[in-house]
């Protein structure tokens, strides 16, 4: 479990999906007996003393049938789903395909971009202009390791985890080959390192938790 302050107050709290049965209880036992809602995408818990939970449902909507809201919430996150990511950064990328959290097919690749100059005239604008080849060259890799990975499974796929930096996500958009992969588009959107497997085989940490934000009784 991880916890961050929240904007506005409060803090998030992510709770993986085998805790999150337990995460409730503790809520429950410290702050008494919750009120349960469900709006937009959101299971709240508004404690006896005032203390609020709201639960961001993971890819929502909330589906599963039986039960309250809150053991509903909990199968719904406990599903073993089949989800694509697509990790890139500026000169590196990772496309995978995960069934729950095992890793089912995956490219991870590179491509060298240099980085700014602080030369000036000539020599910078050549620099300028030998980085931007670069960078296309790479924004071309990283498409077409989504196109080899997911495109062939995109049926398949319940949603598309996008990380890694956001503009270098954002290059890609133009490219009409990917629009299928981008319809798929879920959150959270999840900022990594440089995308090598290793990072790539974690991302089910990121994307299957359950964000809560979490505000204690005044």
């Amino acid at each position: 479990m991880t916890s961050r302050p929240a904007k506005g107050g409060g803090r998030w709290v992510s709770v993986g999906p085998e805790r999150l049965g337990r995460w409730v209880d503790g809520f429950v036992e410290r702050h008494g007996p919750p009120e349960v809602t469900v709006a937009d995408g959101v299971v709240r818990l508004r404690g006896a003393d005032g203390a609020v939970a709201e639960c961001q449902v993971p890819f929502p909507p909330l589906t599963s049938a039986g039960g309250g809201p809150l053991a509903r919430l909990i199968t719904h996150a406990r599903a073993e789903r089949r989800i694509g990511v697509l990790l890139v950064r500026l000169g590196g990328h990772a496309a995978g395909i995960f069934q729950g959290d095992e890793l089912v097919s995956s490219k991870v690749g590179s491509r060298l971009v240099h980085g700014r100059s602080a030369a000036g005239g000539w020599s910078q604008q050549r620099f300028a202009r030998r980085r931007e080849n670069q960078a296309g060259q790479a924004h071309d890799a990283a498409a077409e390791v989504a196109l080899r990975v997911l495109g062939p499974h995109v049926a398949e796929l319940e949603a598309v985890i996008l990380g890694g930096d956001r503009r270098a996500v954002d290059a890609l958009r133009p490219d009409r080959r990917l629009a299928a992969i981008f319809a798929l588009e879920t959150g959270p959107f999840l900022t990594v390192p440089d995308p090598r497997l290793v990072v790539l085989r974690d991302t089910p940490a990121q994307f299957r938790a359950v964000r809560i934000k979490v505000i204690d009784p005044e």
